[in-house]
């Protein structure tokens, strides 16, 4: 039997694992900085510029269902090495080209098809190693790199796309991610079907089967689509905004702080994932998401009031207001798998997760894709705005019909 400390230690592994694989896997949240350095040779329109991104979120989501489905089969190993592939041949191919639809296979359908993969495999067998009780700190921690990769990857970007252009910088994040990815990927293994954590109460096989429900189970329940459209209204606000804070911020503010701000907002989202996990411990999983999609919703107001000469348009207000959107949207990505264990337990996590997460990638699709298109239209973004504030108090309101365990 494997001791206590043992499998402690060995879960600590796993979740630091994750981390790594998410602080690569997280280059998907740089993109603000590519798009920004595309040539205007290039001749891409601001419609163009999002559709890399928003089908890289689109591909994303929906290879987390058949991607968590088979790590639940075979485990996290395999499939997470399978995903640090896929991510390094999409960049790679996407250096070779300039065309949308060039990036539009290599960065959205291979890069973010390797995302899926090796997301859905992080999550899941960390949280396996740790009590109930731990759920939302574990999830946030392994999370917390996908939110963080910005802060190196989007200066690095810079610097390589500054000093080498941007093909040679897509081709070296390609090959330098495949090789860390692959590696830490060994290091993910789920702890054996009836093992326990220590801090758990035991349970018999009965409560168990109870406990984990089925995919059918859960897309039967009235609760799953809930949180769809939560999840779908939270990210896909969020998302909209983020993907385009360095352009906002130049155009309405008069202030090139690109690089800043998108730092101040990947600090923001690592650490709000690790923050809301740890308070949704505490005070429940409902009652944090109703607090985070109000502070999202007023700092996006307050963010659309940043005009050049104003009051707000100052380099701290503008990073403190990245920070809260960057933490804010980062919640929604810790509270999430948290509720899904709590309603649905952890033998179906990753394929339950999955199909959870679609929400993420349509909300974040359709969403970031829709304000390109109005701002080419408009050259203003006002709807964005004013769009991304409704679904977030929409998604506060909604946070009280949530049933989770740990409300």
């Amino acid at each position: 039997m494997t001791s206590p400390s043992f499998s402690l230690n060995k879960g600590w592994r796993v979740a630091l694992a994750g981390l790594g694989i998410n602080l690569a896997l997280g280059v998907l949240y740089s993109w603000s900085i590519v798009s920004k350095n595309i040539p205007t040779e290039w001749h891409w329109s601001e419609a163009e510029r999002s559709l890399p991104y928003s089908a890289a979120c689109l591909v994303f989501s929906l290879m987390m269902v058949p991607a968590g489905r088979l790590q639940d089969k075979i485990g996290p190993r395999i499939v997470a090495s399978i995903g640090g592939v896929l991510v390094g041949i999409g960049l790679l191919i996407a250096s070779f080209t300039t065309t949308p639809l060039g990036y539009v296979v290599g960065f959205g359908i291979l890069a973010g098809s390797g995302f899926g993969f090796g997301y859905s495999s992080t999550t899941p067998p960390a949280v396996k190693w740790f009590p109930a009780s731990h759920t939302g700190m574990i999830a946030g921690l392994v999370v917390a790199g996908f939110g963080l990769a910005s802060v190196y990857v989007a200066p690095l970007a810079a610097s390589l796309i500054v000093s080498h252009g941007l093909p040679f910088t897509m081709a070296a994040l390609g090959i330098g991610f495949l090789f860390v990815v692959v590696l830490l990927s060994q290091f993910l293994v789920a702890p054996p079907e009836n093992y326990i954590p220590e801090g758990s109460t035991a349970q018999t096989p009965e409560v168990l089967r109870a406990a984990n429900k089925t995919p059918g189970e859960m897309l039967a329940s009235g609760q799953f689509y809930l949180l769809w459209v939560l999840y779908a209204f939270g990210a896909g606000a969020g998302l909209m905004i983020i993907s385009k804070l360095a352009k906002m911020v130049d155009l309405q503010a008069g202030m090139k702080l690109g690089f800043l701000l998108v730092a101040c907002l990947a600090i923001g989202n690592g650490g709000g994932r690790i923050l809301a996990g740890c308070i949704s411990d505490r005070i429940g999983r409902a009652r944090t998401l109703f607090i985070c999609s109000v502070i999202q919703a007023l700092a996006i107001l307050l963010l659309s009031h940043t005009h050049q000469g104003g009051i707000l348009a100052t380099t701290p207000t503008l990073v403190v207001l990245s920070a809260l959107l960057g933490a804010n949207y980062g919640a929604n990505l810790a509270l999430f798998p948290a509720i899904t264990r709590d309603l649905y337990g952890l033998k179906y996590f990753g394929v339950n997760y999955g199909l959870v997460f679609t929400a993420w990638g349509i909300g974040g699709f359709g969403l970031s894709l829709l304000a390109g298109y109005v701002f080419d239209t408009t050259k203003s973004f006002t709807f964005a705005y004013n769009t991304s504030a409704v679904l977030l108090l929409l998604a506060a309101a909604g946070s009280f019909l949530v049933r989770s365990k740990q409300n």
